[in-house]
């Protein structure tokens, strides 16, 4: 059983060795896991960086994106070049701890590698002010598409690759994590949550996060694309995925 692991990184210089290492610590023979680290556009020394990266680890894989085209973008574009029977990814800024996707990965081996599961993390011990962010959209999206959807931008995420092959037309920017959860949720699948620490940045900075207007505009652009993605799939009647907020 192989896992594809995409990380889209997009100026992440000072974060990829880490990253790299972190994941060397959790692969073969316990983890079968490719990693595929996505240069998405990125205009820092990424690129050579990730090469190096890629000499020094087997399990690795570089992906170029020439021109960012988005968050969503370069998770797809590694999507494309996986292998793996279950495919997921996270952020590169560490602020996700790769070993968290070791929980999913523990969940399928111990229910016998199911198709129709959808596995994320959930962030606990927030400040209150993200808590609430967190909330406000959680509870606008699930009220106005139909389906109960909590922390939607949560890391990491694991998937199968038979539920991945029924995507049609996902967005190519950080709408991508709310495409896949509802698809998940119209498609009735098991939605598997897993509560993980987000840490602070300790390396780079980030190129969205910027502040209270940066997060307003992120808001709007994905409540903007709540609309077509409502009008493409409609409202599930009776197709509601079976929610479990767990914690190893």
């Amino acid at each position: 059983m192989l896992f594809s692991i995409i990380v889209p990184c997009y100026n992440e210089e000072k974060n990829l060795e880490r990253l790299a290492e972190a994941f060397d610590e959790i692969t073969a023979p316990k983890y079968p896991i490719e990693l595929i680290l996505v240069d998405n556009g990125s205009t820092d020394n990424s690129a050579q960086v990730l090469k190096n990266i890629s000499n020094t680890y087997s399990f690795v894989k570089v992906v170029t994106v020439e021109v960012n085209q988005g968050y969503g973008f370069g998770i797809l574009s590694g999507l494309e070049q996986a292998r793996g029977d279950y495919l997921g990814w996270l952020h590169a800024d560490m602020q996700f701890y790769p070993r968290e996707i070791c929980k999913a990965i523990q969940y399928l081996k111990k229910h016998q590698y199911p198709d129709d599961v959808f596995l994320r993390g959930f962030r606990k011990k927030r400040p209150v002010i993200d808590t609430v962010f967190t909330l406000g959209m959680s509870l606008f999206e699930s009220l106005y598409l139909g389906q109960f959807m909590w922390d939607i931008n949560a890391q990491p995420t694991l998937i199968s690759r038979k539920f991945y092959d029924k995507w049609k037309c996902p967005p190519k920017d950080f709408s991508l994590d709310l495409y896949v959860y509802y698809l998940a949720c119209r498609e009735g699948l098991e939605i598997y949550r897993f509560g993980v620490i987000q840490h602070e940045r300790n390396a780079g900075t980030s190129t969205w996060n910027t502040g209270m207007r940066s997060r307003i505009g992120l808001v709007r652009r994905v409540f903007s694309y709540s609309r077509s993605l409502k009008n493409e799939l409609g409202v599930a009647a009776n197709r509601t995925g079976r929610n479990y907020e767990k914690d190893h």
